[in-house]
C-alpha cells in the first residue's frame, strides 16, 4: 500500500477507542497516528467526531486531492509512495496488463478502491478483477488478485489488518506481498489455506495460479538496486 502514516491510527476506528486516544493524548502514539480527516481536528474531543456514511465518503473521494481509506465510518488519509514503491507496482501492473489483454480480467492500480464490506474501503497497490458483477466505477467488490508493496510504515497493516480483511472476500484467490527494501515476495493462496510461499532472488518465479500468470523477481524489481 502507499506509505501511509503509522498503523497506530487504526485504534481510532470506533468512538470508545477514539475517546481513549484523545484522553491519553496524541503523543502516546508519537504523533504518528494516521490523520482522521473531515469534521475532526486535534482540538476536538472524541465526542465531536462526525462519522461519515459510505455515501459521504464516496462523494468526498470524488473531489478530494488526497486518497483516504474508510473503515467503520472513519477515514484515514494516505500519503504518497516512494520511487521504489511506484516502480515495483508499475512493473507488476504492466506485466499483468500484457498477460491479460483481450480477456475478461482487468488490472487496476492504487487509484481504484476495493470494497470488502459495506463499511470498508481500501486502495490496493495492484488489483486484478475478473467478475462481471463489478460494474460500479467507484470501487470493485470482487477482486481476484491483490498485490501490496510493503514499506516500513505499512507492513504491519498489510500483513495484519488487510490480510485478515482481504481473505474474507468471496472472490479473492491470491494475496501477494512484495518487499520494497529487499528482493522478497510472499504469495498467499486460498487454495493453500493462505499459507505464504516465500520467494527470494532474481531467478525466483512468482506464479499467480488463478490467472495463469508468472513473473521472475528480477523483472518485478527491474530498475531498482536491491
Amino acid at each position: 500500500m502507499p506509505e501511509a502514516v503509522s498503523s497506530c491510527g487504526r485504534i481510532a476506528s470506533n468512538l470508545s477507542k477514539a475517546e481513549q486516544i484523545v484522553s491519553e493524548g496524541w503523543h502516546a502514539c508519537g504523533l504518528a497516528v494516521r490523520e482522521v480527516i473531515w469534521h475532526f481536528t486535534i482540538v476536538q474531543t472524541a465526542r465531536a467526531i462526525d462519522f461519515l456514511s459510505v455515501e459521504e465518503y464516496l462523494e468526498g473521494e470524488e473531489i478530494s486531492t488526497v486518497k483516504h481509506e474508510y473503515v467503520g465510518g472513519v477515514v484515514y488519509a494516505m500519503s504518497g509512495a516512494s520511487d521504489a514503491h511506484n516502480t515495483i507496482a508499475l512493473n507488476i501492473a504492466a506485466a499483468l496488463k500484457g498477460k491479460l489483454r483481450g480477456g475478461q480480467c482487468r488490472v487496476f492500480m492504487s487509484d481504484v478502491k476495493a470494497r470488502l464490506a459495506d463499511d470498508e474501503f481500501y486502495y490496493p497497490d495492484v488489483m486484478v478483477c475478473c467478475d462481471p458483477r463489478d460494474v460500479d466505477p467507484r470501487f470493485k467488490k470482487y477482486p481476484k488478485v491483490i498485490v501490496e508493496v510493503l514499506s516500513e510504515s505499512t507492513e504491519r497493516i498489510d500483513r495484519g489488518e488487510k490480510f485478515l480483511k482481504y481473505r474474507q472476500s468471496e472472490s479473492l484467490e491470491e494475496y501477494i506481498l512484495v518487499a520494497q527494501s529487499h528482493m522478497e515476495v510472499l504469495a498467499h493462496r486460498r487454495s493453500n489455506g493462505w499459507k505464504a510461499e516465500v520467494l527470494r532472488g532474481p531467478g525466483a518465479e512468482l506464479r499467480v495460479k488463478s490467472i495463469e500468470f508468472s513473473m521472475q523477481l528480477g523483472d518485478i524489481y527491474d530498475g531498482l538496486s536491491v
